[in-house]
């Protein structure tokens, strides 16, 4: 069996020794290898994808998200990576308060708190493009309108010389 001892784990994911049999205790990320289960003498080992839940969960501790809310998010985003496919393409978003998951196709914010509950999301760069787009169309119709006034001004001009 091959994996990530207690001590690689540590160094892998800069998460202390405490924070891991802490999390393991209470259950938030636990070993999938192999668990202490409460036994002295019995190494834990971590998977690849252990390490990359350990680095997430720290990230979000860090930033100042309550392990409770970190379990809520963590529980629902194993749920539905498992439904979706790979964890690793999972993108989350933080205020500090809430966690949100960017959806596939990246137009939605779920609020991973609130088991999935669609979140207000505004693309700012996609309201940019749309405003000047109808910029441009503007610039055209009113060059396309000052040219027929031009047209017209010519047109009564030449009319009133001419007669």
């Amino acid at each position: 069996m091959e994996g990530f001892t207690a001590q690689q784990a540590t160094a892998l994911t800069h998460c202390t020794a405490h924070q891991l049999r802490y999390w393991d205790k209470v259950a938030l990320v636990e070993p999938s290898l192999q668990s202490t289960g409460g036994r002295p003498g019995r190494r834990r080992l971590y998977s690849f994808r252990d390490l990359v839940a350990l680095r997430v969960v720290k990230s979000l501790l860090d930033n100042g998200m309550s392990v409770q809310r970190v379990r809520r998010a963590w529980d629902y985003l194993r749920r539905t990576a498992e439904l979706d496919g790979h964890l690793a393409e999972v993108k989350l978003v933080t205020d500090g308060q809430t966690i949100f998951r960017v959806a596939h196709d990246e137009d939605e914010l779920l609020d991973a708190l609130r088991e999935g509950q669609l979140a207000f999301f505004v693309a700012i760069n996609e309201i940019a493009e749309s405003v000047e787009e109808d910029v441009t169309r503007f610039e055209l119709d009113r060059e396309r309108f000052l040219d027929m006034l031009r047209r017209v001004q010519d047109d009564v001009i030449s009319e009133a010389e001419a007669g």
